[in-house]
């Protein structure tokens, strides 16, 4: 799924992976885990991601390809959450999965301010990853209701980075929309609007496609 981040679009993921029953892959998820368990990849990435940077296309298709390989991803299917972010991303993954090619990539369409305004409010578990919002009333120390983890402001959700991350979304990731939609594969949704009006836009654009 295509979307600027904020944009709500990791949330409708996690939702369309419950009801199609299907995986749900994250790059920014297996990236933020390589971080915390110290791993080779994660402290290459660490840096990248905390300056609000892209993660370099050699690292994420090798990251995705091995992803794919999974038992559950090849019986199944799949729903890719962050990846591809760039037109070179995106024929790779054409590469990879020339035997069982990506049916449909959806757009999922929110203003830049709106995104903005999201991500600075954005709080996520340490623990378990589980995102909030941030109204201005939180307690202190607030402590997530699914795990008891510390909710905190993540590293790269501050004005400056999100606006960097927004400004490459722009120059890079935005002609993606173009690539896909010449190859009859792009469908787009409208994300505006609540939550489960957005998810029933979605399930009715993969229906349509089924």
């Amino acid at each position: 799924m295509l979307g600027r981040q904020g944009a709500g679009k990791g949330t409708q993921c996690i939702r369309l992976s419950r009801h199609f029953v299907v995986p749900h892959i994250s790059t920014g998820d297996m990236l933020r885990a390589a971080v915390r368990e110290g791993t080779e990849l994660g402290l290459m990435a660490k840096a990248v991601i905390d300056s609000g940077s892209l993660v370099g296309d050699d690292i994420m298709v090798g990251i995705i390809t091995e992803r794919l390989d999974q038992d559950d991803a090849r019986v199944r299917g799949y729903i890719l959450d962050g990846f591809p972010r760039t037109v070179a991303q995106a024929v790779s993954l054409d590469a990879v999965t020339a035997k069982r090619p990506i049916d449909m990539v959806i757009d999922l369409d929110v203003p830049r301010d709106l995104v903005l305004s999201r991500l600075s409010a954005r709080r996520v578990c340490r623990d378990c990853a589980a995102n909030y919002q941030a109204k201005g009333n939180e307690p202190q120390p607030w402590t997530c209701e699914n795990c008891g983890g510390d909710v905190v402001q993540r590293d790269d959700d501050t004005p400056d980075a999100i606006n960097r991350r927004l400004d490459l979304y722009e120059s890079q990731t935005q002609p993606l929309i173009e690539f896909y939609s010449s190859t009859g594969r792009l469908v787009t949704v409208n994300g505006v609007g609540a939550p489960d009006e957005v998810f029933e836009g979605l399930t009715r654009a993969v229906e349509q496609r089924r």
